[in-house]
């Protein structure tokens, strides 16, 4: 669906829902905090709309997320290409194994540490950021689904570790958001200790996922895009490098204890 297509298409809903609701453009506006002139010209496709805007407009007209749903739908939809494959194995998976050897995988991260970790591209415009930061948000929702894949994350002490004083209040949260997921069930988190110097995992970040009937999907990442792999001599390759980067890594309890640790030496 095209950019535009959907666009239109939002607006003829967001008209339809209005009308339904008995309200006029004024009447409207004003509960969304816009002027009925505003709202005319978003109709008409003459003022662009954002997402906070449908946001409140779904909660105004009671419609059960149906604006944004639009909207999330097409972001997904926009993505490139080469992501598309991957997406569909993510939202079918039954269990995802992720590892990137610098950050926190993109499916566990907070909202602000995963913006800190978008915005870090220059060539970026800031609406192109919170654009790609709400679809990765909306990508963790296979999580709280009700029948959500298992997790297995495995995660650097160094990446951790890695904030000075002014990020280190976003990596916090961040680590406490581990340890809830955790605690919740469905995750796994295991850490690579620091003095774990070398191992097979620093060729790069991949992501594994499972399908219902246990045929393997991998996702290889790099400065310019990405990979789905599903080859059977390929996914041999991967899942042997996932082996290699697991056996390296702390237990689920001394994780745990050592995401704790890492905290305390911060707020002691």
């Amino acid at each position: 669906m095209e950019s535009e297509q959907t666009a239109e298409l939002i607006r003829a809903q967001l008209r339809r829902l209005r009308l339904a609701a008995g309200m006029t453009q004024e009447d409207f506006g004003r509960l969304v905090h816009f002027s009925g002139s505003q709202i005319s010209a978003i109709e008409l496709g003459q003022r662009p709309f954002d997402r906070l805007f449908l946001k409140r407009a779904d909660e105004v007209l009671d419609s059960d997320g149906l604006l944004l749903g639009l909207l999330r739908i097409a972001e997904l939809h926009g993505q490139p290409s080469w992501l598309r494959p991957w997406l569909d194995a993510e939202r079918a998976a039954r269990q995802l194994r992720c590892y990137h050897p610098t950050l926190v995988p993109g499916l566990l991260q907070i909202e602000h540490y995963a913006r800190a970790v978008i915005r870090a591209d220059d060539l970026l415009s800031d609406d192109e950021v919170e654009r790609r930061l709400a679809v990765r948000m909306d990508r963790q929702a296979i999580l709280t689904r009700p029948d959500p894949p298992m997790l297995i994350a495995v995660i650097e002490e160094t990446t951790l570790r890695r904030a000075d004083e002014s990020f280190r209040g976003i990596m916090l949260q961040q680590i406490n958001h581990l340890l809830d997921c955790v605690k919740r069930g469905g995750v796994l988190v295991h850490l690579i200790p620091a003095e774990v110097s070398v191992h097979v995992g620093h060729a790069g970040p991949l992501t594994l996922a499972r399908g219902v009937e246990g045929e393997w999907v991998g996702h290889l990442e790099n400065h310019v895009g990405g990979a789905t792999i599903d080859e059977n001599e390929e996914m041999a390759t991967v899942l042997a490098r996932w082996e290699g980067i697991r056996s390296v890594a702390l237990p689920k309890a001394q994780s745990e204890l050592l995401m704790k640790e890492v905290m305390d030496s911060w707020t002691i």
